[in-house]
């Protein structure tokens, strides 16, 4: 059984899911943080809505939306290949306030440049976005380019912790 709950964002509402505590335990162990209009739990009749589940997540999220937190300190059970930890990992590497291209991460990780797309797949796979920061992967050429909860979220974020100006409209 998967608990869930949704909290309020300047991105959006967040769906945060993940396994159950056991009996007497505090909170739910996350496995995914992801844009409530991309996952709708109604569909998924194995999850229980619980308010409480993630109380620590989402106190440590308006943290960062507020500009007081730059790593998140969270038990999570976030489950992938052998690969895509290890990309995962390299992720959780990159410091606030900066970015790195799909190229510079799979050379960091020993990947040779054939693969770079085999990065990009397991980054893409990540399943607690924001709390491991995918959005501060970038293309070569500094363009934008994927991000499960769009190019102008990962704009929103990347201008948040200042690895980006912001935009005039």
């Amino acid at each position: 059984m998967m608990t869930y709950t949704t909290m309020e964002s300047p991105l959006g509402v967040l769906l945060l899911a993940g396994c159950e505590p056991a009996a007497g335990g505090a909170q739910a162990a996350l496995a995914t943080v992801s844009f409530a209009d991309a996952v709708d739990p109604a569909e998924r009749p194995d999850w229980r809505s619980d308010p409480s589940a993630f109380t620590d997540v989402s106190r440590q999220l308006t943290e960062y939306f507020d500009g007081g937190r730059r790593e998140f300190d969270l038990v999570h059970t976030a489950r992938g290949t052998a690969f895509q930890q290890r990309v995962w990992a390299a992720l959780d590497t990159i410091p606030y306030g900066t970015t790195v291209s799909y190229g510079d991460l799979a050379a960091r990780l020993g990947v040779p440049r054939d693969r770079i797309r085999a990065v990009g797949a397991a980054i893409g796979a990540n399943p607690l976005l924001i709390v491991r920061p995918c959005h501060r992967v970038i293309g070569a050429s500094g363009a934008l380019t994927g991000y499960a909860g769009g190019v102008d979220r990962k704009r929103e974020l990347l201008t948040l912790e200042g690895a980006l100006q912001p935009q005039l409209v």
